[in-house]
C-alpha cells in the first residue's frame, strides 16, 4: 500500500502526489562474511544450485545458463565476480532476478532473510577500495548490529563489466 499526499504550489490546483514508501523491503543474503541485501522487488524467485550448462568464451564468473520453464537464465556467481571463495555446499542457492527487462541467476551462498529497512536507518556507502564497485553501493543498513551492504542489483547486473546486458 502507497500513501499519497497532496501537493500545492501558490496560483495551481490541488496536485495528488504519490509519497515514497517509508520503509523499503531488502532480500538478505550472505557471501563470504558479508552480508548484503537486494530490492525485494527485483526477486522473481530463490532456487536451489544445480549445475548449469557451461557456455563457450563467457566470462569466469558466469557459470552458463540454465531452463527455468523454458526461459534460458544466465547464472552469473556473485562470489567469483566479487573475489570470494565458491564452494558449492547444501547452502548454496541461485537468487532469480528480473532486471532491466532480463531474467538473470545470481549464486550466492546463502539467503538469510527479507528485511523491512527504514530509509531513515539507511546510511551512504563510504568511498573505500573494495572487491565492489560503490558504485553498485546503494548504502549500508544497520540492523540488530549487522552491517547490511545494499546493493543496485539493476545497475550491477546493467553494467558492462557483467558483459549481460546488450
Amino acid at each position: 500500500m502507497t500513501s499519497t499526499e497532496l501537493a500545492h504550489a501558490p496560483g495551481t490546483a490541488l496536485v495528488e502526489v504519490e509519497a515514497p514508501p517509508a520503509a523499503l523491503q531488502f532480500l538478505t543474503f550472505r557471501i563470504g562474511a558479508e552480508e548484503y541485501g537486494i530490492d525485494i522487488l527485483k526477486v522473481q524467485e530463490i532456487r536451489s544450485y544445480e549445475a548449469p550448462t557451461r557456455i563457450a568464451h563467457s566470462p569466469h564468473f558466469v557459470k552458463g545458463v540454465v531452463n527455468l520453464r523454458g526461459v534460458i537464465v544466465p547464472i552469473v556467481d556473485m562470489r567469483i565476480r566479487l573475489g570470494c571463495d565458491a564452494e558449492i555446499n547444501a547452502f548454496t542457492v541461485v537468487i532469480v532476478l528480473n532486471v532491466v527487462g532480463r531474467v538473470v541467476g545470481m549464486v550466492v551462498d546463502s539467503v538469510s532473510d527479507v528485511l523491512e529497512m527504514a530509509r531513515s536507518a539507511i546510511r551512504p556507502a563510504p568511498e573505500v577500495s573494495s572487491s565492489i564497485d560503490t558504485r553498485f553501493v546503494t548504502g549500508l543498513g544497520n540492523v540488530n548490529d549487522r552491517l547490511l551492504i545494499l546493493l543496485d542489483i539493476e545497475a550491477m547486473i546493467a553494467s558492462p563489466d557483467f558483459g549481460l546486458m546488450d
